[in-house]
């Protein structure tokens, strides 16, 4: 029955789509690069927002000691000029994110101490003098967004243990209220301790040590519905995501995204960089958890649906690592029994895992092997979590389009880590944007319906000798032509490793 309910599923909503998108001619949805502003060093250029009735961007700012907002003048999208930077330090410690909606600027600081209280802090975009607000949230701030309408704020607070994991914060959303004074709502995930058995036999991980859990939930990306009644947090420690209803300010689900088996066809990996192959997808004995970085929605129809960037993190702490290779494990003889040639480094032997699951039947040897991300990006049901497609096709097409981005160095740890994901629209076309963090690359995907993806571009922006175009692409931030300086669809690509922002025009 589920099978048939999806294809039927499929079939409305492709239909549904093309009735909604399609528009008469050829139209060109390729991107070129017209600018980009190096900012600073490294993490000089996380996250950057825009504001149209200002015509300005707002990045964070970490580089060579900074804690700062680069204010850019983008009146000029081909001329973007540094203005004067915010400083934050005043306000806390590190800056993570930031988001502007109707003249505000919200900035997510995380305290001196990353595991006390973070906070919140809101501007004007006509004046940056002083701050409308300031606000406490929930420990490490690490991400913040505005709802559609303006009227919230809601910020992941992910609530990171200390390095000796000796002080273990609980991780919290919170949700402020702009239309009643900034009223801050903090919630935490304690009512779903009864579910915990349920959510973890679907694939949710709490495993932290010593760690209850509240205090294992790590809220990491937010994404709000055009109706600004929803809201939906990666959790992605935890290989889930929550839902949350804004108007009553409540968490009402946690779906745990389940695992993905990469001994099916579909689910080849390159799991080796001692293997002489660049790109040696096989079938390997593994189940992965999809641990998304990144999140947004999408509609077709009345129907939301929800798309991640399954980059894949584990926890490594002085106190508490669970990482491990392959060859440095104990693997039960008749779950593997071709262990030897398995862990041997041109084989499985190098890949890394989480050893805090596996052990099936505590004899001290693994029966199973856990991976780390889903090396993918994929589409689910906003209602219920469902997969709707988990696009695996990422990493082959990168090498078949450009093979020179594709880093066999990596294919023993995580792969390309699609760890950005933005949507678009553009001529009544819906664009997906995937950053690729370790092949320094962006994805450009049509996406039809709810679950069809045709593969439009690959930008690497690498545009003269010399450039090594995006570093660790970090922040993607579409800016529909409604809102654009020069009326033209803009992308812009902002990049940790060399604090450079890259500008694209359709």
């Amino acid at each position: 029955m589920r099978k048939f309910y999806l294809v039927f599923l499929f079939g409305v909503l492709a239909s549904s789509c093309r009735e909604r998108i399609s528009s008469p001619g050829p139209v060109s949805l390729t991107f070129d690069e017209i600018s980009s502003l190096k900012v600073g060093g490294e993490a000089a250029a996380e996250i950057t927002t825009y504001d149209p009735i200002t015509q300005k961007l707002f990045v964070v700012n970490n580089s060579d000691g900074l804690s700062q907002v680069d204010v850019i003048d983008f009146s000029d999208p081909v001329n973007p000029t540094l203005l004067s930077p915010i400083e934050i330090t005043p306000f806390g410690g590190g800056l993570n994110s930031v988001a502007v909606k109707n003249g505000m600027l919200a900035i997510a600081i995380e305290a001196e101490t990353k595991t006390d209280p973070g906070t919140i802090v809101v501007f004007e975009t006509s004046n940056l003098l002083a701050p409308v607000a300031n606000l406490t949230v929930g420990a490490l701030p690490d991400m913040v967004a505005f709802s559609p309408d303006g009227r919230y704020i809601v910020s992941a607070n992910e609530g990171e243990p200390n390095d000796d994991y000796d002080i273990d914060p609980e991780g919290s959303i919170s949700i402020i209220d702009t239309q009643k004074g900034f009223e801050v709502s903090t919630l935490g995930f304690a009512s779903f301790e009864n579910q915990r058995a349920e959510l973890e036999a679907k694939g949710f991980r709490i495993f932290g040590p010593n760690a209850t859990f509240a205090q294992d939930i790590e809220p990491e990306y937010v994404t709000i519905d055009p109706t600004s009644d929803f809201a939906w947090v990666t959790l992605q420690e935890n290989n889930g995501i929550a839902k949350v209803d804004l108007n009553n300010k409540m968490i009402t689900d946690i779906f745990p995204m389940g695992l993905k088996d990469h001994m099916l066809s579909e689910n080849e990996i390159d799991v080796s960089d001692r293997d002489g192959i660049s790109g040696n997808f096989q079938n390997w004995p593994l189940l992965s958890f999809y641990m998304p970085d990144a999140i947004e929605t999408f509609q077709v129809g009345n129907n939301n649906f929800l798309i991640t960037a399954n980059e894949g993190d584990t926890r490594d702490y002085d106190g508490y690592s669970e990482e491990e290779r392959i060859k440095d494990l104990e693997l039960d003889p008749v779950a593997f029994p071709n262990a030897e040639l398995l862990q041997q480094d041109e084989n499985m032997g190098r890949l890394t895992i989480t050893r805090s699951q596996g052990d099936i039947d505590q004899d001290g040897d693994f029966d199973v092997l856990y991976g780390i991300g889903g090396r993918s990006f994929s589409i689910w049901n906003g209602s219920t979590g469902e997969l709707v497609r988990d696009y695996n096709r990422l990493e082959k097409e990168l090498i078949s389009a450009q093979p020179n981005l594709y880093d066999d160095g990596r294919s023993d740890n995580k792969g390309v880590e699609a760890e950005g994901i933005e949507i678009g629209e553009i001529r009544g076309k819906n664009i997906v944007f995937v950053g690729l963090e370790r092949s320094d690359a962006i994805m450009v995907y049509q996406i039809n319906g709810a679950a069809g993806l045709q593969l439009l571009q690959v930008l690497d922006g690498i545009d003269k000798p010399g450039d090594t175009g995006h570093d660790a692409p970090e922040g993607l931030l579409f800016i529909p032509a409604e809102e654009s300086p020069n009326g033209k669809p803009l992308f812009i690509v902002s990049s940790e490793d060399d604090g450079k922002i890259t500008v694209y025009q359709n």
